[in-house]
Formats: structure tokens, C-alpha cells, sequence
């Protein structure tokens, strides 16, 4: 839809970059709606491993994805009529939805997923590839990043605030492996668009890059 008078904010980034927080703040700042499109391959990923299902059976896992009862209600994600914004947050769900990313059918199964969150008066989508596929056509194109270690402390903090379990050494150890895998899949790979500005939130607060957001929003 190129002539689609809706503008979208697309804000891309690795995992833990803050691109979540951010753009969850924008959009309640801006009155828009938001996608989490990450939260749409978690969820896809814990039907999966609630089903029994393996990474080769790469049509079943889109099957999941192309009916997935999944709606946004304020901060919370629900599968059906449960609630599983915390549970889509596990490690073992973050590792499976990072490669089934990597799964051309499961891409284009959410494909039209997500293209049906954009409603007026405007969408912030955050995930990896909302600014270079979704939609390549939005009025503003953010690449949000920071260095590996910022992100694990980061994640370190969300996971012991939440009374989980967290080895700094292992966060590491597996953002590295996300950001390889991610960078590196043939079917949309996290780089940012031609056109995207670029933000390193390493030494930034949330509160400085939402400003920032705005600010290239307000004056593109």
C-alpha cells in the first residue's frame, strides 16, 4: 500500500536494544497504535513449543502463525484469552522465535498480519525488519542499537526485577548468537534501511531516545 496516507514510525533494532520501550512510549506520546512484531513471533514460537512442535516442520509452525489468536490490550499480549506477556518473555521462547525468524513461510504467514495493524491515526512498529519489508514506505525510519554489553545489563536488570534467575556470561553469550543469527538469515536480515536514522542507546535513557524519536518525527 504505497499510497497509504497512514503514517507508520518504524524502529528496528537487535534484541534488548530498548526499541521496545521506545516505541511504546512514542506511540502512547503520539495517540498512535503499536506493533510489537517481535511479540507475534514469541507468540508463534510458545504455540509451537506448547505443541510439540520442531523447528523442521516449518508448515505446521506457519499454520500457527497464519490463525494465531494473538490481541494487544494496553501493556499486555494475549494468546486467546490468556494473558502470556510474561511467558513470551523466556529465554527458551526468545531462542526459538529468533529461528523461526529465519523461516520464509512463517515470514510471509505474518506478513498480512502486521500490515493490519496500521489504522489512523498512525502505527509505531517496532521489530527488525518493519522499516526495510513491512513497510518500507514509512514517514520515519529509526535503527535503534546499543553495544552487546549494554543490552545484556540491560536484560540482566529486566530478568532479576522480575525475581528471574539471570548469568550475565550467558545473556552474552546468547545475544551474540541472536545477533548472528539475525544478521546473518537470508530472508530479511536485520540491517538498517537505506533511509533510517540511526540511534545508539547505549549511553542514552529511554526518556533521551523517545525525545530523539520525536524530535526526527516533528522535523523529518
Amino acid at each position: 500500500m504505497p499510497n497509504n496516507p497512514i503514517p507508520v514510525i518504524a524502529i528496528d533494532g537487535p534484541t534488548a536494544s530498548g526499541k521496545g520501550t521506545v516505541a511504546a512510549k512514542v506511540a502512547e506520546r503520539l495517540g498512535f497504535h503499536l506493533l510489537d512484531s517481535g511479540a507475534l513471533y514469541r507468540l508463534t514460537a510458545l504455540q509451537a513449543l506448547r505443541r510439540g512442535l520442531e523447528l523442521r516442520d516449518e508448515h505446521g509452525i506457519a499454520k500457527l502463525a497464519e490463525h494465531l489468536p494473538a490481541r494487544f490490550v494496553g501493556g499486555d499480549i494475549f494468546l486467546n484469552n490468556e494473558n502470556v506477556t510474561a511467558a513470551i518473555r523466556a529465554e527458551e521462547v526468545g531462542n526459538m522465535a529468533s529461528k523461526i525468524a529465519a523461516l520464509p513461510t512463517v515470514r510471509q504467514a505474518l506478513y498480512g498480519l502486521q500490515l493490519g495493524f496500521r489504522e489512523t491515526p498512525g502505527l509505531v512498529a517496532d521489530g527488525r525488519d518493519m522499516g526495510t519489508v513491512i513497510f518500507p514506505g514509512a514517514k520515519l525510519k529509526v535503527f535503534l542499537t546499543a553495544s552487546v554489553e549494554a543490552r545484556a545489563g540491560r536484560r540482566y536488570k529486566q530478568l532479576i526485577d522480575k525475581g528471574i534467575s539471570a548469568n550475565m556470561d550467558d545473556l552474552l553469550s546468547d545475544l551474540k548468537e541472536r545477533d548472528e543469527r539475525d544478521t546473518k538469515r537470508a530472508i530479511a536480515p536485520l540491517v538498517p534501511a537505506a533511509d533510517a536514522h540511526l540511534l545508539d542507546t547505549s549511553a542514552m535513557t529511554a526518556a533521551e531516545a523517545v525525545e530523539q524519536v520525536l524530535a526526527w518525527y516533528a522535523h523529518p
